[in-house]
């Protein structure tokens, strides 16, 4: 999120899947990580979470999440969707060229030492994307309460993602990682597209994988590591094959849900 003044200044198709009653389905996900000031994280959450999550949503945005990153204390990620790319340039528009953040911005951007570290992702299946319900989320007076851990693990490729990755993650991946404990909510691709609201970059150039998975606490995490490196399937067939599948290591950021994340474990998303 960065200031329209200062720090804004400074393959294949998926069809969207249909859209349950009270659902939000967003084509169009938003990964965002930022890099922040020392001390400054718990700052900028209650500022995010009394003013931007509502003020996102009335131009029609959709927060999906926002989160600390587990073990790094500087860093807060949160993940923003949209119906279409046309959707989003209406939506950063008239968000940050409007009053709410017109108002907060400087104290926000204070908060900041990087912005721009930014995934433009869709579904990498039409039945792959996030389903939530926007009246599930917190009250702005909700009690502080666990969330249980979030996790994205992000795959690099030289080339954009090929269907018959996807298929050899919904076949052969997926099902190992039920085994060992984790709820999957989503896997995305990179969004090719013309970016269409410049003034907030993005990462282009790049192929991205991001799955998500859920848990209930520290332990159920720990259990389900264990579980993997426990498997035999794991370790000595699928890591290995993936290893040749990837242009470097994968990435995984461990994410605890704020108090009004609306992502979160057991309502974070529809199990896939």
């Amino acid at each position: 999120m960065s200031d329209t003044n200062t720090q804004i200044n400074k393959e294949q198709d998926v069809s969207q899947a249909p859209e349950q009653a009270g659902e939000a389905y967003s084509s169009i996900i938003e990964l965002r990580q930022y890099t922040l000031k020392p001390g400054q994280r718990d700052e900028l959450i209650a500022l995010f979470e009394e003013h931007f999550i509502e003020g996102q949503e009335q131009v029609g945005a959709h927060v999906l999440g926002q989160f600390r990153r587990r073990n790094r204390l500087d860093q807060f990620v949160w993940l923003r969707g949209f119906t279409d790319m046309e959707a989003r340039r209406q939506a950063l528009q008239g968000f940050y060229y409007g009053p709410v953040w017109r108002e907060h911005r400087d104290a926000a951007n204070d908060t900041m030492i990087d912005s721009d570290n930014v995934l433009l992702l869709k579904p990498a299946s039409p039945a792959s994307g996030f389903h939530l319900d926007l009246n599930n989320r917190p009250d702005q007076d909700a009690l502080e309460a666990a969330g249980g851990i979030i996790i994205a693990t992000l795959y690099t490729f030289t080339t954009p993602v090929e269907a018959r990755f996807v298929e050899f993650f919904e076949k052969e991946v997926v099902p190992v990682q039920r085994a060992a404990g984790a709820d999957i909510s989503g896997y995305f691709v990179t969004e090719a597209s013309k970016n269409t609201f410049p003034a907030l970059p993005v990462r282009e150039g790049e192929h991205i994988f991001a799955w998500f998975a859920s848990f209930a606490d520290e332990a159920a995490y720990e259990s389900y590591l264990s579980a993997l490196s426990e498997s035999d399937t794991w370790t000595a067939t699928l890591t290995p094959t993936l290893q040749e599948w990837l242009a470097r290591p994968q990435e995984v950021l461990e994410l605890l849900p704020a108090r009004r994340s609306l992502m979160r474990h057991c309502s974070s998303a529809h199990n896939i």
